[in-house]
């Protein structure tokens, strides 16, 4: 089975063992259940045109070692891949050449593809999946049908980037300084309607549900920052006439209330045309125009100039009476709390900032430390300053402080306490063509009350409505029947100039006859059906983001094939439920599992068994993927609530010159040149013998040939220059002790540095074993053997081809992992080094537990030392048991 070559030809040896996987599927996940199971799992990438950079296979390289090491140990192993392939940029080439981006990212996919698979990477290519496919995406729509149904889908005016000039709506990475991209034009925030998934549902079991995953400490602070609870007060202060009614906020201190010396609303709060005065009217109008041009990051950067506009209307504080002015201010957002604030810039800097701009009043209620030099004071300290006729906060702590006046605020019926999260519900929809349509329908409210009487689907108890040309539209979600929803062909990629994807310019797609009863259509130009479940609709005409398809890829990969449903139950409880583990260690070979202790002899955990990733996914795509999982098992169709139990991000490997690698910079590095020059083992090994997985590393192409040459010394101790076996290795030869306990200490260690995906220490120790065996006169076949089972997931096929020459038959990953015994690790002799006066003279194997006079005995009768000590008298003796001796002589 294995190549002729008699030299380490690795242009010959990878495409031949990489054809051997790929014809005997030995990647192939087993059907058998009663084996222990370990998921291991890439983020999966979105096919750019740009293919691989030197970058992308360092996770994946981390991955398949873990999953080629727990297939030799016995597991069952699910190592999958696929395409998160919707997405803006294969319809941004749709748009400049005509070409349907599905042409573009099925190109892309083929070279991905191809790439992956000269990397030599372990996937089950049969569980392949895509999720442009329609056989993906119907489960995909499937799932929204659901959150649809459970109320957790809803409409709303929310804001977008809006380019007047090319009449269509911009995402973030289209839009640059203000202006767009493409043509340089300005830009605004528009109001639109969208789709909005509500998340903030599941904000407090999101932040509970951090707390028992094996996960980093950092990104498990990003994910409790984004989701941000903050326990407060929400306040009523009434509006000064003629200002009608009154304005709500939120707030964290509401012991500061009595430090509120003015109030800010966000330029789009819905009060601001009732608040602003007609002599303000121009200055409001031109103020909200200039922030609609801004992002929220540009709003809230805590370095820029404060910027506002007094509205001209005033609030009364609840606790003191003082009427205190409302301004407008893009510093605050519509989309956290209220939308509205209490300034106390005494206690807090961004307020202070706005005030001392604006010549407002500040007011201290905490009283600052006698040493304290700043301007704003945030920290503890006995309040000031806050007192009325029936409540006192003065002298108290912030803490009491606040428990006092949100006792007063709810007995007087002027606010309640409140957590509120920072967390926003889910804008789930985008005015795109290249995504997932919605299984939706918009119909009149007389048609809606009909369907409602007849559908079998169930509607969510509230109407999930919107009102367009003073008409309102009722959302009906299809069948499942009607699934998968199709894109329909379009003559354009442009959106529709209204604000519309492209979907709104197919008339015959668009405007339909529905059946509500089955979910069939007809353009609405043909004559109507006969039947009285035959109503007049329209369809939905946004799409889907690129966050949807990868919310749930992980549960796909299960069950790929599955026709039926998105994943079945039995595929789901084996791979993500809990399920006893194997309790006969003898089925398992691993040393580690024999030696350490691991998870293994009782209940395997819960999910994903390790997913690894960059971390730019550590808010959005996990939080989002964490809500889709929590829903579904909240709706019985999968057992557990989180799907990853172990989570692990992959460093940055930046280019030579030090800076992220990017196409502008010129500094990507091709994993394809790279293989040809030194071969994917090289590779492997060399983006692994880095540095820690974690850390940041940066590209040297110089540094790959101490690897390459590490592979070759390899080869060189396995075959002769005949090409045949090596003549030093033998099944009759017997290694020396040395040798045989550093072959245990390498299992041990090689095992445990997979494991704590420790792969660069690994790495070290088998070139210190490679080193000794270079040494050695003979080596015994079985250490060899050994060896290569060992090197075979950082190198597999350097270890394939070396295992099939010595003699045994492929696959090695199927060998059970060699297992180290402990007594062979224990040292019974040292190096003892000798010196005299500081000097090396000479060293020797001693004893463990050689005590100091043997030391100088053994010493004086060492040849290389006897010299240095002929006819002088030693002085001191300085002995450091199993390291040194250093003998002082006249």
């Amino acid at each position: 089975m294995a190549t002729e070559c008699k030299d380490y030809d690795f242009q010959k040896i990878e495409p031949h063992w990489q054809t051997f996987w790929e014809e005997n599927k030995t990647f192939r996940t087993m059907d058998d259940t009663s084996r222990p199971k370990s998921y291991v799992l890439d983020m999966f990438p979105y096919p750019s045109g740009s293919g691989l950079h030197i970058g992308h296979p360092e996770g994946y390289t981390a991955t398949d070692i873990v999953a080629r090491y727990q297939w030799a140990r016995g597991f069952n192993v699910l190592h999958p891949i696929g395409w998160d392939a919707f997405g803006l940029p294969a319809e941004q080439h749709a748009v400049k050449t005509g070409a349907h981006p599905r042409a573009n990212t099925e190109a892309n996919i083929k070279t991905f593809r191809r790439q992956l698979k000269a990397l030599g990477f372990s996937y089950d290519w049969d569980r392949e999946v895509n999720t442009t496919d329609p056989g993906y995406f119907q489960w995909t729509q499937w799932i929204f049908l659901k959150l649809f149904q459970h109320g957790l889908a809803y409409v709303d005016e929310r804001p977008v980037w809006w380019c007047p000039e090319l009449k269509t709506v911009l995402a973030n990475e289209e839009v640059v300084d203000g202006r767009s991209e493409v043509g340089g034009h300005p830009v605004e925030r528009r109001n639109l309607r969208q789709w909005v998934l509500r998340i903030t549902a599941y904000a407090e079991r999101l932040l509970a549900g951090l707390k028992d995953l094996d996960w980093p400490d950092s990104t498990k602070r990003m994910q409790e920052a984004w989701i941000g609870r903050s326990d407060g007060a929400e306040v009523r202060f009434k509006l000064a006439a003629p200002a009608p009614g009154e304005l709500r906020i939120f707030t964290t201190r509401p012991d500061t209330l009595f430090g509120c010396t003015y109030m800010v609303v966000a330029p789009e709060h819905p009060l601001v045309p009732a608040l602003t005065v007609p002599v303000q009217r121009a200055a409001v109008e031109a103020y909200r125009k200039t922030a609609a041009t801004k992002s929220d990051l540009e709003r809230t950067d805590l370095a820029k100039e404060k910027t506002g506009v007094f509205s001209g209307s005033h609030a009364i504080n609840p606790v003191n009476g003082a009427r205190v002015p409302i301004w407008i201010a893009d510093y605050v957002l519509m989309g956290y709390g209220t939308g509205a604030i209490m300034a106390v810039p005494g206690e807090d800097q961004r307020d202070w900032d706005f005030a001392r701009t604006f010549k407002l009043p500040i007011v201290r209620t905490v009283q600052p430390p006698a040493d304290f030099t700043g301007e704003a004071y945030v920290e503890d300290g006995p309040a000031v300053n806050s007192a009325n006729e029936e409540v006192s906060l003065n002298g108290l702590g912030v803490d009491a402080a606040k428990e006092r006046i949100s006792d007063w605020l709810e007995r007087k019926g002027l606010g309640q306490r409140k957590v509120n999260f920072r967390l926003r519900d889910w804008l789930f929809s985008r005015q795109r063509y290249w995504g997932e349509p919605f299984p939706i329908v918009w119909v009149g409210e007389t048609d809606y009350r009909r369907a409602l009487a007849h559908r079998e689907v169930p509607q969510p108890k509230d109407p999930v409505a919107y009102t367009q040309d003073g008409r309102t539209l009722y959302a009906l979600v299809l069948p499942e029947s009607a699934l998968p929803l199709l894109l329909p062909e379009v003559t354009s990629y442009l959106p529709s100039g209204m604000g519309e994807s492209p979907l709104a310019n197919v008339t015959a797609w668009l405007e339909i006859w529905y059946d509500f009863a089955t979910g069939a259509a007809m353009p609405a130009s043909s004559p109507r059906p006969a039947g009285d479940t035959w109503i007049r609709a329209r369809r939905e005409t946004n799409t889907m983001p690129q966050w949807a398809g990868s919310c749930w890829y992980y549960l796909r990969y299960l069950d790929a094939k599955n026709a039926r449903s998105f994943v079945g139950r039995e595929a789901e409880t084996y791979w993500m439920g809990s399920r006893p583990a194997v309790r006969d260690q003898s089925a398992l070979t691993s040393s580690t599992e024999k030696n350490a202790p691991t998870d293994v002899g009782g209940y395997r955990t819960q999910g994903v068994d390790l997913y690894v990733g960059g971390t730019e996914h550590a808010v959005l795509h996990l939080l989002y993927a964490r809500f889709w999982h929590m829903f579904l098992h909240d709706l019985g169709v999968v057992p557990q609530p989180e799907p990853f139990r172990k989570l692990f991000h992959q460093g940055i490997i930046l280019g030579e010159d030090g800076e992220k690698m990017s196409k502008s910079r010129g500094n990507v590095a091709n994993p394809d040149a790279v293989i040809h020059e030194y071969g994917t083992d090289a590779l492997r090994l060399y983006l692994m013998f880095l540095g820690p997985l974690e850390a940041m590393k940066p590209w040297n192409p110089r540094g790959i040939e101490g690897v390459f040459r590490f592979l070759n010394k390899v080869w060189r101790e396995c075959i002769g220059e005949d090409g045949r076996p090596h003549p030093k290795i033998s099944t009759a030869a017997t290694d020396a002790p040395e040798l045989e306990r550093l072959l245990h200490e390498t299992i041990r260690k090689v095992g445990e540095d997979i494991e704590g995906l420790r792969f660069n220490t690994a790495i070290s120790q088998m070139m210190i074993f490679v080193n000794a065996v270079q040494k050695a006169p003979t080596v015994s076949r079985r250490t060899m053997l050994a060896f290569l089972q060992l090197l075979a997931p950082f190198a597999p096929h350097l270890a394939e081809e070396l295992w099939a020459r010595l003699g045994e038959k492929p696959s090695i990953l199927h060998a059970p992992w060699p297992v180290y015994d402990a007594a062979k690790l224990v040292v019974e002799q040292v190096k003892l080094v000798f010196q005299v006066n500081g000097r090396f003279r000479g060293d020797q194997l001693v004893p463990i537990g050689l005590v100091e006079t043997e030391a100088v005995a053994l010493a004086r009768k060492n040849p290389r030392v006897m010299p240095h000590l002929a006819g002088k008298t030693v002085k001191k003796v300085v002995y450091v048991p199993g390291r040194i001796l250093n003998l002082v002589v006249e």
